[in-house]
């Protein structure tokens, strides 16, 4: 994704629920949201926090739950154009398929924005994409996990996200370009355990029958927290202990993945912020009454978190907004 300009949102998940105070425009004003569904802590947090924007603002929002299948991703969209909906938002399960439903949303003169995935289409189809810099999450994972091994050999088993994803792609390209220059580190195995804590476990469990009961796996990298923990559960029905025997590297920074810290788990996360909505909003509200055209890509800041970062307290305030 081309970053053309860089929202940087108030320091500290403290901030989420803070668009209120420019985006008072939107009242009474209808917006479609099509959701991917609810595979990851992440996903609810980020749902929640959007029902939370819009109820504040007065927007009547009308929510869709596609469960994981774009199919009913585009049955929703066409609902919200045939309602006449102000505005659509939508988190795209796959990256392809758009076009056709874009276009007849564009065509209703209805403005879509994306939110924390990006697409493969045409760029004049939607009016602004709001999401993290997913490869520099990978990138700044792999680079994290580069500090930590030192010279010491490291065979690296990946979980990725669900095939096709943006987010897949992105962390996977950035891990890589994190971990290029150092010798001693290798992918041994990638597979997808599509976002989910039960396929992230299952898989995990696969690598380490592959891997001499794990002794030859140095770090697992998730492309989101919920993978991981799931992977952090195979570990150690395994007799291993997660965190020491094998490192944890994972993405999103949800309640869990700090809990795990915790117990001495997990290693570190790289923070996505749920709240997508207020950006979304924000842009929506300057477009639809000021006739403003946003930036095509608005880029939420991103954080690494480490044991060092009282996970703890990180634990105990994101179980308040959501998660």
């Amino acid at each position: 994704m081309k970053i053309i300009k860089t929202l940087a949102l108030a320091a500290g998940i403290g901030a989420l629920l803070s668009s209120a105070s420019y985006a008072e425009g939107l009242s009474g004003k209808v917006i479609g949201f099509s959701q991917i569904g609810s595979e990851s802590g992440w996903r609810a947090a980020e749902t929640s926090v959007t029902k939370a924007e819009a109820e504040k603002l007065g927007i009547d929002l009308k929510f869709a739950d596609a469960q994981q299948k774009q199919e009913n991703q585009i049955k929703a969209i066409r609902g919200f154009i045939a309602q006449g909906v102000d505005a659509i938002l939508v988190a795209p399960v796959v990256a392809t398929g758009w076009e056709e439903v874009l276009t007849e949303a564009k065509e209703a003169n209805i403005p879509v924005v994306l939110l924390d995935r990006g697409i493969d289409a045409p760029e004049d189809l939607y009016l602004t994409s709001v999401a993290s810099d997913q490869v520099k999450e990978g990138r700044v994972a792999g680079e994290w996990l580069v500090a930590e091994v030192g010279d010491r050999q490291c065979n690296v088993v990946e979980l990725q996200g669900t095939v096709g994803s943006s987010p897949a792609i992105n962390r996977k390209q950035g891990f890589e370009e994190g971990i290029a220059g150092a010798a001693n580190l290798a992918i041994i195995r990638s597979q997808t355990g599509d976002f989910t804590r039960s396929k992230g476990k299952e898989v995990m469990e696969g690598f380490l029958k592959a891997e001499g009961g794990g002794a030859n796996i140095c770090a697992v990298y998730a492309h989101n927290d919920d993978m991981a923990v799931g992977a952090i559960q195979a570990i150690k029905d395994a007799g291993l202990k997660p965190g020491s025997d094998i490192l944890v590297v994972s993405i999103d920074a949800v309640p869990d993945i700090f809990a795990a810290m915790v117990a001495g788990e997990a290693n570190a996360t790289v923070e996505l912020t749920p709240n997508m909505a207020g950006p979304a909003f924000a842009a929506l509200d300057a477009y639809l009454n000021a006739g403003t055209v946003p930036e095509k890509f608005i880029i939420t800041e991103s954080k690494l978190y480490t044991p060092a970062d009282d996970p703890q307290g990180e634990y105990d305030r994101r179980k308040g907004l959501g998660y």
